[in-house]
Parts: C-alpha cells; structure tokens; sequence
C-alpha cells in the first residue's frame, strides 16, 4: 500500500518562501511521475508542477520562474521550492504520484500567503 506524507506548508508573508516536501512509503515502488496540484478556495484543483522519472519538468504558467520541483529518487521524495509567493497561491497543495500507472494522492497541506 502506497502512502504519501506532506509537509511543510505554513502561513507566510507576500515574497516570503517555503518548501514542500511529500515523501511516498511503499513496497517496491517504481514512481514514474510526481507532481504537486493545488486547490484554492473556490476553484478547481489545478497543476503545479510535475516531474517525471527522467527529471523533466513541467510548470503551471502562473508559476514559472517562482516554483521549482525537484526529487530524491532514493528517498522517494519530490520537493516544492515556492519563492516571491504571492496572494494568489494561497491553496491547499497536494501531491500525486504514480506507480507505474496508478495514481496517488498525499492527503494535502495549506500553504497561506497573507498580503
């Protein structure tokens, strides 16, 4: 059984930064993506960013050049680097992996950004 574990949301400050860590437990995984969405009060979930198993990434536009995603391969770990927050990501962020086609969800941490 797969488990994801999140952390590292919070309450900052406009500009500030945080780090979102989600770390997945299992027998034998073979992670192929990972990827962090969010969904803020009153909207649909949306994608972040997302990694793949090779290191390519992909960014939600409103994001690029903010949000970096990287992963520990070993750790079974992918990371969210968020700076120059802003207002708008205020957001509940979750994390989806999937091993090898099937999708799972960390069960998600509130990042708020005050103005």
């Amino acid at each position: 059984q797969v488990q994801l574990v999140e952390s590292g949301g919070g309450l900052v400050q406009a500009g500030g930064s945080l780090r979102l860590s989600c770390a997945a437990s299992g027998s034998s995984l073979s992670i192929n993506v990972m990827g962090w969405y969010r969904r803020a009060p009153g909207k649909q979930r949306e994608l972040v960013a997302t990694i793949t198993s090779g290191g390519s990434t992909n960014y939600a536009d409103s994001v690029k050049g903010r949000f970096t995603i990287t992963r520990d391969t070993a750790k079974n770990t992918v990371y969210l680097q968020m700076h120059s927050l802003k207002a708008e990501d205020t957001a509940v962020y979750c994390c989806k992996i999937v091993v090898p086609i099937l999708p799972y969800w960390g069960q998600g941490t509130q990042v708020t950004v005050s103005s």
